[in-house]
């Protein structure tokens, strides 16, 4: 429990105590094998390394951004802006969207709805892995290991290749100005308390492609879809509308959705050639388990 709470303080204390990411990356992510290694197996433990596991992933989604200027450095423009424009017929399909659906100065009911969608994806993927725990326990591992697998393979292309969001590309000249509508309407919406909000969410501005917005809610339907076939036409329906909402919104460029969807698939697909080798090294950790021979 000792080496949990390293790994939980790790992210937190990085800055101050000016740790390597390397440092950082190896107390993060040994806390979820620590808690197996401490605590008898339980719903609530699975739930506890599930939760460690994302908490290393959230700090490893900041940690690039904790040098904003060396990270501008190598911020990547203008590739997804080219491909946009082509599958756009000359026009991004961002530009498009809010010319033919936004009112510039003006939050709309759509604005606010589709804002909504993308508010909840913060609940989505985990509520999901969540239920089926609770609901579906025997399949729990494989949806917990597939989400959380699509969450560390972003982290990937975010330190590898940064790029810029349509919203920042607009905003300082790259393309035609883009409405960051999600924005304009948590200011509209929640008021003071906005801000708060969007500082406590909001760690890498450029951890946009593959969109992990867009890859996790596809993993999350597919695990619906294991479960049964309404839960899974719930899961897709929320998939889809959110990759507009994104679309719209200014988040995300569609060659970012196109990249999230292909690592979703990527990772559901390779899953049994790795299967092997994850079970071994599962096996290996419940050796040393409380309560096990």
């Amino acid at each position: 429990m000792g080496a949990v709470a390293v790994g939980i303080a790790a992210p937190i204390v990085r800055r101050r105590l000016r740790l390597r990411p390397p440092v950082v990356s190896v107390l993060a992510w040994q806390a979820p094998v620590a808690m197996a290694l401490a605590v008898r197996r339980s719903p609530a433990r699975d739930a506890a390394i599930y939760a460690l596991q994302m908490w290393a992933y959230i700090a490893h989604y900041e940690m690039p951004h904790d040098d904003p200027e060396a990270l501008l450095a190598r911020l990547r423009v203008d590739y997804p802006i080219r491909g946009d424009t082509l599958i756009g017929v000359g026009v991004p399909p961002t530009l498009r969207l809010q010319r033919s659906l936004g009112r510039p100065g003006q939050v709309t009911r759509l604005d606010l709805a589709l804002s909504w969608i993308h508010w909840s994806w913060f609940f989505v993927p985990h509520g999901t892995v969540a239920y089926v725990l609770l609901r579906h326990r025997d399949q729990f591992p494989r949806a917990a290991s597939l989400t959380a697998a699509v969450f560390d393979l972003g982290l990937v292309f975010y330190w590898t290749l940064p790029t810029a969001p349509p919203w920042w590309a607009g905003a300082n000249g790259n393309m035609e100005h883009v409405r960051r509508i999600m924005v304009e309407t948590g200011e509209h919406f929640w008021g003071r308390a906005w801000r708060p909000l969007y500082d406590l969410l909001g760690g890498n501005p450029f951890a946009a492609m593959p969109s992990l917005h867009f890859a996790t809610s596809v993993m999350a339907a597919h695990v619906l879809s294991d479960v049964g076939p309404v839960q899974g036409a719930i899961g897709w329906t929320y998939a889809v509308t959110l990759g507009f909402a994104l679309v719209y919104l200014g988040e995300h460029y569609v060659v970012d959705l196109a990249a999230g969807l292909g690592l979703a698939e990527a990772v559901r697909r390779l899953s049994p050639a790795a299967q092997p080798l994850l079970l071994r090294a599962a096996r290996t950790i419940q050796r040393f388990e409380p309560g096990m021979p």
